[in-house]
């Protein structure tokens, strides 16, 4: 894929075990399944967010009837779900070690987020489906497609809008915040492309595709200024995927983008939506349902939080 920035182009992943983390033990893959854990959280358990569109500069929703509300795949200009607290959902829970939001957000057709701030906060964008035309304060602007990565070092400080420019599709994405390891950074943009070689990196297997800009030897093709890696994988309807091993003091967030998908070595079984809290030790392996299945995995050090609703 293309990334725009100096960063490595190439990130696939060979179809055998990955270790994530830093602990180096030889601990056997028995030991390793047995002693984490996985906790489903349900989509039910998120939060549905459907703004007045007017708030993000929008003109109003199309009334019932109209060609442009009959291309429209909700009622709203927006749907969002909503992992973590974040602008009215203020009861949820607050992060999960350095991930602060991750948002799913659709946007039905020429509608977007107007120019808003960010600062101190790395921002992870995944695009799932259709296009999205991102502009900022930087002078950056630049539209993309399903696989994309569109990334931003917030730091002292960012303006930006993110838009659905089709006048006869949706947009759906997955916006995700990383806490940074230190405040005041200087700003920065960035993408990665979903070509052709971006989908066949992720085909039946785990592509890299966030590491950590410390990490010199790392191969992921997105740089953020913190200790986490996103994986992702597409799998084709009923195949597994390689084992993805979380290590002793780590942990990872899963979210189900697209299809469902089997996680048999703790009896969990994932629907499009559904996120699940990772702890390590754990091999984690995914069978796909009749209809494939897309998932993201965020992998960061251990903490103790994690949602008490389950």
């Amino acid at each position: 894929p293309r990334v725009c920035q100096t960063q490595v182009p190439s990130f696939r992943v060979p179809s055998t075990t990955m270790f994530l983390g830093s602990c180096q033990g030889k601990s056997t893959k028995a030991a390793v399944m047995s002693s984490g854990s996985l906790r489903l959280v349900p989509r039910s358990k998120l939060y549905v967010s459907e703004p007045d569109p007017r708030m993000f500069g929008n003109a109003r929703n199309p009334d019932s009837g109209t060609p442009e509300a009959q291309i429209w795949t909700d009622e709203n200009w927006l749907k969002s779900r909503f992992h973590f607290s974040f602008a009215e959902y203020s009861s949820g829970p607050k992060q999960y070690g350095v991930l602060r939001v991750m948002n799913d957000d659709l946007v039905q057709a020429a509608r977007g987020f107007g120019e808003h701030p960010h600062r101190d906060m790395e921002i992870i964008t995944f695009v799932v489906d259709g296009g999205l035309t991102h502009q900022d304060s930087m002078g950056n602007s630049e539209t993309l497609g399903r696989g994309s990565i569109q990334f931003m070092t917030a730091g002292t400080g960012v303006e930006h809008s993110e838009a659905n420019k089709d006048k006869s599709s949706h947009l759906r994405f997955i916006q995700s915040w990383v806490l940074p390891r230190q405040r005041g950074l200087k700003p920065n943009y960035g993408s990665m492309v979903g070509d052709e070689v971006a989908a066949e990196a992720r085909r039946d297997q785990w592509a890299h595709l966030v590491g950590d800009v410390e990490d010199r030897a790392g191969r992921a093709p997105v740089k953020i200024n913190q200790d986490c890696n996103v994986f992702v994988v597409e799998l084709s309807p009923g195949r597994a995927s390689p084992p993805l091993e979380v290590r002793a003091g780590r942990q990872a967030y899963l979210l189900c983008v697209e299809g469902g998908a089997e996680a048999a070595s703790v009896g969990q079984v994932l629907q499009r939506h559904d996120g699940a809290e990772v702890k390590g030790p754990l091999s984690l392996q995914l069978t796909a349902s009749a209809e494939g299945a897309l998932v993201l995995v965020f992998e960061m050090a251990l903490t103790g939080d994690g949602r008490r609703d389950l």
